[in-house]
This record gives structure tokens, C-alpha cells and sequence, in this order.
């Protein structure tokens, strides 16, 4: 299955939930899309709830199935709780990081930002999104006149997204620290990712 790029309003009404950051012009209607979106819906199955909380995960990392399948697959082998360690390893992405740190207003966005070479971990370009980042990492935002410029724009259209106490942020420096590992109540909280795990464990 591959990665979804539509509208991210269509998800959030799917879910009934701001699973995808939108932008201001954007409204989320209160129902799902689609001519039977204001039905009222069926008793869902636990297999369809495992369905819903596992899509809804992937939707809001933007990862498609075999990326997504892969980072559980690590999360198990890690042992220990894996939900917990799913998450950590999806948070520690490259762009979800960037992201975190403010220096794009989504994660799609942030992708981009890594694949085209805006950033440099450490002192070394990388332009691999998946990139895990660990403690004590420095990201910095390369310095280059378009990297700049799209970095400052995100960042202070950001300035009311709180950065993660895992994270250390210096925006007008375009850089960031990798503090540590997010704890588990930094983790997320929209999905139940115990759910997640039982439905890959069938």
C-alpha cells in the first residue's frame, strides 16, 4: 500500500479525529467523507478496530505499509514493551523530528525538507527521512540561502507548536539537539497502539 498524499482533511474526517496537521482555511467536518458520512455507523469488529488504529498510525507518520511493517518488525525485536517502542522509533524519524522541532508544518513537509538536502546531522548532510536520530544528535538546518528561508518561514509559523521536552530547539539558529529518548508519557497519545500491536500479532 503506498503512501497516502490526498487531502489531509479527508483523514481527519475519516477518523474523526486531527490526525494530520491542516491549514488554517481548512475545516474539519464532523463526520466521515463520502454520501453515507452522516449515517449512523455499525458496530465495528475488533479486527476492524485493529485496522482503524493501525491506518490511522500510519496516516499520521505518513509511512506506507512495508515502511510501516519494517518499524514494527523493529519494535518487536527490540523487546520490552513493543507499543512503546513502536512509537519511540517513528518519533525518532528524521522528519518527524524536523517536524517536532518546528522547521516544517508537517510531516509530509518535513519529508521533502530531508529528501531535497536541507539538513545536516552532526555536520553531515542526510536526505534519508527514516534516518533514526539518538541523543546527543545536533540537526542543523544546512546554510543555504532556500534551506534558510524555508525553515525560518516554518518556524515562525510554528511559534505556538510546543516542542518536546525530548527536543532542544534554537530557531533562530535553525538547529536542534537530540536531548534524549522520549519518555513514555511524551509518547503519543491519538492511537491505541496496544490495539496496533494485537492486530499484528494475529
Amino acid at each position: 500500500m503506498s503512501r497516502y498524499t490526498g487531502p489531509t482533511t479527508k483523514i481527519n474526517r475519516r477518523f474523526n479525529q486531527a490526525i494530520l496537521p491542516t491549514s488554517k482555511g481548512e475545516e474539519r467536518k464532523p463526520y466521515p467523507p463520502g454520501i453515507h458520512g452522516q449515517t449512523k455507523s455499525r458496530k465495528v469488529s475488533e479486527y476492524g478496530q485493529g485496522l482503524s488504529e493501525k491506518q490511522k498510525l500510519r496516516f499520521m507518520y505518513g509511512l506506507n505499509e512495508r515502511q510501516f511493517r519494517l518499524a514494527f518488525a523493529r519494535a518487536k525485536a527490540l523487546g520490552g514493551v513493543a507499543g512503546e517502542n513502536f512509537l519511540r522509533i517513528l518519533e525518532t524519524r528524521l522528519d518527524n523530528v524536523i517536524y517536532r522541532l518546528g522547521f516544517a508544518s508537517s510531516r509530509a513537509a518535513a519529508r521533502q525538507f530531508v529528501a531535497h538536502g536541507h539538513i545536516r546531522i552532526n555536520g553531515h548532510k542526510v536526505d534519508i527521512a527514516s534516518y533514526s536520530v539518538s541523543p546527543g544528535d545536533e540537526v542543523v538546518v544546512r546554510d543555504r540561502t532556500s534551506s534558510k528561508q524555508l525553515a525560518t518561514r516554518s518556524s515562525e509559523e510554528n511559534q505556538s507548536r510546543a516542542v518536546p521536552a525530548w527536543l532542544a530547539a534554537s530557531p533562530e539558529q535553525l538547529r536542534g539537539t537530540i536531548v534524549r529518548e522520549p519518555a513514555k508519557e511524551e509518547l503519543p497519545t491519538e492511537v491505541n497502539v496496544q490495539v496496533v500491536v494485537e492486530f499484528y500479532s494475529r
